[in-house]
C-alpha cells in the first residue's frame, strides 16, 4: 500500500511540475520558440520580395529563430493581403505590403478585408522613388517643357506603366491631374518591357522603378527628368524632384509592415523596434542603397497616418479619373 501511495505522489508530482513547464513555455516572451511567417503577395524576385527578404533575414538574425518568407501572389495581392488579414493575431503572420494595399479597395469591385480594420500597421521598411524618364527624341529637356509640350499635344503623348493601379500608373493619373493634360496610359505587364518599347520610341515616356530606370538613363538609352518623391534621390542627385515643378506631386513606391489586426501591441512594438534597429546596420543599408531605397523604421502610428493620407490620395484619384482594375 505504501509503495502505490509513492507511486500516485510520484505522478502527482511529475503532472505538476509538467504543467509548471508549460505553463514557463506559455510565458516566454514572444516569438521565442515560435516560427514567424511573412507573407509577400507577390511573385518572387520584385522589389516587394526582395525588401521582405531582406527584412525577414535581419529579423531572423534578431530573433534566433527563422522568419520563413511566403509568397502568396494573385489579384493585384489581395490573396496575400486577405490571408494575413483572416490570421490568427498571435504574430505569427506578417505582411509586407505596398502600394496596392491603398488602392484596390477603390479598383478593385470587392476586397475581402478592410486595410485599416483588418490589418495593424507595424512600421514603414522602404520607400522608393520612381523616376520619370522619356524617349531621347521627344524634345523636351525638363518637367516644364514637357508640361508645356503635353498641353500644345493634348493626347498624344502616351505613358508605359507597369499595369493598371501601379504606383507607375497613378504616377501617370497625378501628373495629368496636376497639370491640366491628358496622355494615353499603355498598360504592360511589367515594367522592363515598357522600358525597352520606350529606347525603341514606341512609347513616349514612363515613370519608372528608379532601380529599373536609372540604369539606362546614366547609359543615355532614355533621358532622366525628375524624381516622383519630394526630396531628391540620394543615388541620383541630379534629377529635381518633380513637385519643384507640378506642385503637391509626391508619389512613392512603399514597403511596409502588418500584422492582423488584434495583435498585441508589445508584439507589434517589439518588431517596430527590432526592423528599425536591423534597418540602421551598415551591411544592410548599403543593399537597400544598390535599390535606391530609403529605409524607413516609423512607429506604428506614423505608418497608420501615411496609409490613411495614401487611401484618401489614390482613392479620390482613382474615383475622379473612373479607373478600374481589368
Amino acid at each position: 500500500m505504501p509503495e502505490l501511495i509513492d507511486r500516485r505522489a510520484l505522478l502527482a508530482g511529475t503532472g505538476a511540475a509538467l504543467l509548471a513547464s508549460g505553463a514557463g513555455l506559455a510565458q516566454q516572451p514572444w516569438p521565442q520558440g515560435r516560427q514567424v511567417k511573412l507573407v509577400v503577395p507577390f511573385t518572387p524576385g520584385g522589389a516587394t520580395d526582395v525588401l521582405g527578404r531582406l527584412a525577414a533575414d535581419k529579423l531572423s538574425q534578431s530573433w534566433g529563430n527563422v522568419v520563413v518568407v511566403e509568397n502568396r501572389p494573385g489579384a493585384g495581392s489581395n490573396i496575400g493581403i486577405e490571408a494575413v488579414a483572416k490570421a490568427e493575431p498571435n504574430g505569427d503572420t506578417l505582411l509586407i505590403a505596398s502600394v496596392g494595399l491603398a488602392t484596390n479597395r477603390y479598383l478593385y469591385a470587392k476586397v475581402n478585408y478592410d486595410p485599416v480594420r483588418d490589418l495593424a500597421p507595424i512600421t514603414m521598411v522602404a520607400l522608393v522613388p520612381n523616376l520619370l524618364v522619356v524617349r531621347n527624341d521627344l524634345p523636351v529637356k525638363n518637367v516644364a517643357e514637357l508640361v508645356a509640350y503635353a498641353k500644345a499635344n493634348p493626347g498624344k503623348l502616351t505613358y508605359a506603366s507597369s499595369g493598371v493601379g501601379t504606383s507607375l500608373h497613378l504616377s501617370g493619373e497625378l501628373f495629368q491631374k496636376l497639370t491640366g493634360t491628358k496622355m494615353v496610359h499603355v498598360p504592360y505587364r511589367g515594367s522592363s518591357q515598357a522600358i525597352q518599347d520606350l529606347m525603341g520610341g514606341r512609347v513616349d515616356l514612363i515613370f519608372d522603378n528608379i532601380t529599373s530606370a536609372l540604369p539606362q538613363a546614366k547609359g543615355g538609352a532614355i533621358r532622366g527628368l525628375g524624381v516622383t518623391t519630394a526630396k531628391r534621390a540620394p543615388t541620383a542627385p541630379e534629377y529635381p524632384p518633380i513637385g519643384e515643378t507640378v506642385p503637391g506631386f509626391d508619389v512613392s513606391s512603399w514597403f511596409a509592415l502588418f500584422a492582423p489586426a488584434k495583435t498585441p501591441q508589445a508584439i507589434i512594438d517589439k518588431i517596430q523596434a527590432d526592423t528599425k534597429a536591423g534597418l540602421a546596420d551598415p551591411a544592410l543599408r548599403a543593399k537597400m542603397d544598390a535599390l535606391a531605397a530609403e529605409p524607413g523604421g516609423w512607429t506604428p502610428a506614423e505608418l497608420a497616418a501615411f496609409l490613411q493620407a495614401e487611401l484618401k490620395k489614390w482613392g479620390d484619384l482613382i474615383q475622379e479619373a473612373g479607373i478600374k482594375a481589368e
